[in-house]
């Protein structure tokens, strides 16, 4: 096979990505937001939380999980598993799931 032909694949494969996946929430605390997840394998895997109430924003890295997602800072911690998560804000949790 031709070299360049190997490097222009190399490069289309290095270039092409898989697009961040969102998905929308509700809450039983009446907390509506959406998420915006990177792609898998991303190297600085985060979420970032888009809340309806007043248009505030979070980015939260990537933290450490047994089971499920989990995204979290200092404030706030959002922690998903299937269609469903737990929100966590100053110390208050409420449960969610996606709408």
């Amino acid at each position: 096979m031709n070299r360049r032909w190997i490097a222009c694949v190399i490069v289309l494969l290095a270039s092409s990505s898989v697009s961040a996946t969102e998905a929308r929430y509700s809450c039983a605390d009446g907390s509506r937001l959406t998420a915006e997840f990177t792609p898998p394998g991303a190297p600085d895997a985060s979420a970032k939380l888009d809340f309806a109430d007043g248009g505030r924003s979070y980015t939260l890295p990537s933290a450490m999980s047994a089971d499920g997602g989990r995204y979290a800072d200092a404030d706030i911690e959002f922690w998903i598993k299937g269609s469903e998560a737990r929100l966590t804000r100053n110390g208050v949790s409420t449960d969610c799931k996606v709408r």
